[in-house]
């Protein structure tokens, strides 16, 4: 079974940084990529960033030059380092690993960033 876990979330002020992880549990065939989604509101989540099997990355423009994604296969995890906090950061963030058949999330950790 595969299961993934988030962790790293927490409340903070604009300005600071944050360093969410992703840890990836159980057998996972055929992955395409791995990324980050922010959902600041009910039932919409948003692309943050991803990284491809290829080693390609990919961010959405408000968080380019800010976020970074990275893997550790060894450790099965994914991170996502977050700096220069804004506003508009604010929400949960979840995992996603997404193989040629099936999507997988995670349960979420919450991000709030005050002014």
């Amino acid at each position: 079974q595969v299961q993934l876990v988030e962790s790293g979330g927490g409340s903070v002020q604009a300005g600071r940084s944050l360093r969410l992880s992703c840890v990836v549990s159980g057998i996972v065939e055929n992955v395409n990529s791995m990324g980050w989604y922010r959902e600041a509101t009910e039932n919409e989540r948003l692309f943050v960033a991803e990284i491809f099997s290829s080693g390609r990355f990919d961010y959405a423009d408000s968080v380019r030059g800010r976020f970074t994604i990275s893997r550790d296969i060894a450790k099965n995890t994914l991170y996502l380092q977050m700096n220069s906090l804004k506003p508009d950061d604010t929400g949960t963030y979840y995992c996603n690993v997404a193989t040629d058949t099936q999507d997988y999330w995670g349960q979420g950790t919450q991000v709030t960033v005050s002014s």
